[in-house]
């Protein structure tokens, strides 16, 4: 069942949805420190996470799908979201250097078709880090927030759906070890909690997080052709026939 956007937006203005924010952020900023000259679009629900590098990039746009509903983003200014369909976004080849996917992917009924759009519109070299629910966490499991709707992922999925659309992946991160409860207790155990869990690499996470660079070329498998000697043949295939004598 698709989000909707007013349940995303009321997600991230309670305590809850702000931690989810803060740690998430911490992740895309560390990997993308500076977006200076850059174009950077966010896919699914991505402007909390968006703010950061608006000054510093040439654009920065937000693009939610139509099973979802938009919001005017940013709050002041002209608005730089957009209604779209993710399967075709509204945009030439090769013009995005950042993509962000954040609450699209699990929820997308054609997730291959998704990255594939992403693959397109990223320049060559461009840089995509999706955000998706982890399989094996608390988090998917729940359906009080965002990340407990729509299919979870494993590591493994992720890595194969990389590779059937020509992303080549160069760094995983995990986040959200906490319960997904708005308990006082649990959110002021929770940035206790983020580091024990990053540094030691815990299981149970709440979502995976996944940086991957546009592959050029799909690498084709090379076959080698099977040869066979073929028979030499012990009589002459074609023989010359002797000539008939001609009667009168």
């Amino acid at each position: 069942m698709p989000l909707d956007v007013v349940d995303l937006r009321t997600f991230y203005a309670a305590p809850l949805g702000g931690m989810a924010r803060r740690f998430l952020s911490r992740i895309v900023q560390s990997r993308w420190e500076t977006c200076s000259g850059l174009s950077v679009l966010g896919i699914g629900y991505a402007s909390p996470y968006l703010a950061h590098f608006r000054e510093g990039a040439v654009r920065t746009l937000a693009f939610m799908p139509a099973e979802q509903g938009v919001v005017n983003w940013p709050s002041s200014g002209v608005s730089a979201s957009a209604l779209v369909e993710t399967t075709m976004l509204p945009l030439p080849d090769s013009c995005i250097d950042r993509v962000l996917v954040v609450h699209a992917l699990e929820v997308c009924e054609q997730p291959r078709e998704l990255l594939s759009e992403a693959w397109r519109i990223l320049t060559p070299g461009g840089r995509l880090i999706l955000i998706a629910p982890n399989r094996g966490g608390l988090w998917s499991r729940v359906d009080t927030t965002p990340f407990g709707h729509g299919q979870p992922y494993s590591r493994g999925q992720l890595r194969d759906l990389m590779r059937e659309t020509m992303f080549s992946p160069i760094h995983w991160s995990e986040a959200l070890y906490c319960a997904p409860f708005a308990r006082r207790i649990l959110l002021r155990l929770a940035p206790a909690l983020e580091r024990f869990g990053a540094r030691f690499s815990l299981p149970g996470s709440g979502v995976l997080v996944v940086e991957a660079t546009k592959q050029l070329y799909r690498p084709i498998g090379l076959r080698r052709a099977q040869r066979r000697a073929l028979p030499i043949p012990t009589e002459p295939v074609l023989a010359p026939a002797a000539p008939r004598d001609l009667q009168a």
